[in-house]
């Protein structure tokens, strides 16, 4: 989510003393234990309501180029500790929240299938502080995570940005308690247009063929899609979707070398939104994000508000992801998303739907990455045309 500048200075600061000397530096995290199974892989894509039949039909998989399921290329996320934002997240700021400002992917043509174990690193990028009408003084740091498999190759590489500020501040201002009105109630009439939008788009390319680049021109569509209406359920839904908040999946692991590296420590949560890591090996529940933890505002209004969020919101991990999944989808079994990069303006509120259009913005035959690339400009919306991620990606087409 990023935020205006605040025209009025801000008379709270940050307290960034365990922050700077950790820029820069290699961080550590979680990593799981097992393999990647074609359960997660089927669970992963419907939390992330993401029907294509090449990551949960085994028939129509075994059938395909790939000879049996794969995962999507957004699964990296759902593989990585703390939703992929670990390494933008680091060091201790009392008092302080988090929300997702945005992702970047590079992507390597290495498809995770079942049985598949991704490793991580991590490293601190930086950060700056921008006074903002949201919550005052706001940091928006940025950590870099590689994925790779088994055998050492390369699948992706993500580059995170966390916006970290103060929850009292945030609460204090209401920016979000003074723009949102009711939750949305929609009609049934309403309710069925949205499953009929939601269905074309899940038939638009269901046999996955791909465009061909040729034939392809700028100024074209993709197809529009809709997800929502955003509810308790599916924030929950989504949210078990990433294998990290099993219990007991992951083991604490720390680059070598590393003085007072950064892996596990409190990043300065506030009262009822920390973990309690100790108490967590008798009761998993102490550091379960949803019962006890930094993420219980995304399913509770009341804790929601508590950090100047109002009311029942989703994960900006997840937003990454739509835009991923739903470019892949458009780009068939012989295409893929090569890079990417959105900003997150906004959450998706309890109560909202979220709207997809793109529009292809460019064409590259002869690209840096050995074949033809059309970069897409994509664009996520409520009901209410207000931006929720805005997107530019560079897609893989066949010639």
């Amino acid at each position: 989510m990023a935020s205006e500048p605040d025209p009025k200075s801000s008379q709270v600061e940050l307290d960034l003393s365990d922050v700077d000397h950790r820029v820069g530096k290699p961080v550590g995290g979680g990593q799981l234990w097992d393999p990647c199974s074609s359960s997660d892989i089927r669970r992963w894509v419907m939390a992330m309501d993401y029907p294509n039949p090449l990551h949960w039909d085994e028939r129509f998989a075994r059938e395909s180029k790939f000879g049996g399921l794969i995962a999507p290329q957004s699964i990296p996320v759902a593989l990585d500790y703390g939703h992929g934002a670990a390494p933008a997240c680091v060091g201790h700021i009392p008092n302080s929240h988090l929300i997702f400002g945005g992702e970047e992917w590079w992507f390597y043509g290495c498809p995770v299938r079942p049985g598949d174990k991704l490793y991580q690193t991590r490293r601190f990028h930086d950060y700056k502080v921008v006074d903002t009408k949201f919550a005052g003084p706001t940091m928006f740091s940025r950590g870099d995570t590689t994925h790779r498999n088994q055998y050492g190759a390369l699948v992706a590489r993500e580059r995170s940005t966390a916006i970290r500020y103060l929850y009292d501040e945030a609460k204090k201002r209401g920016m979000y308690e003074n723009q949102l009105g009711e939750i949305k109630k929609w009609t049934q009439l309403e309710l069925e247009g949205i499953e009929r939008l939601r269905r074309e788009w899940l038939e638009s390319n269901r046999l996955g063929i791909s465009p061909h680049f040729d034939e392809v021109k700028v100024g074209d569509t993709l197809p529009r899609r809709v997800i929502g209406p955003h509810t308790i359920a599916t924030f929950t839904t989504e949210y078990r979707a990433f294998v990290f908040n099993i219990w007991g999946s992951f083991e604490w692991v720390a680059p070598p070398g590393v003085e007072d590296p950064w892996v596990y420590q409190d990043p300065g949560w506030g009262k009822d939104f920390a973990f309690d890591e100790e108490d967590a090996f008798i009761d998993p529940r102490k550091r379960d994000g949803l019962y006890l933890g930094p993420s219980r505002g995304h399913i509770d209004a009341d804790r929601a508000s508590e950090v100047g969020m109002a009311r029942a919101y989703g994960y900006g991990a997840t937003m990454g992801a739509w835009c991923t999944d739903y470019l892949a989808y458009w780009a068939g079994h012989d295409g893929m998303v090569r890079h990417s990069k959105a900003d997150f303006r906004g959450p998706a509120f309890e109560g909202d739907v979220t709207y997809f259009d793109a529009e292809i913005i460019g064409k590259e035959a002869d690209s840096p990455w050995g074949v033809p690339l059309v970069q897409v400009r994509l664009r996520l919306t409520n009901q209410n045309g207000e931006e929720l991620v805005k997107c530019t990606a560079e897609v893989e087409l066949p010639f």
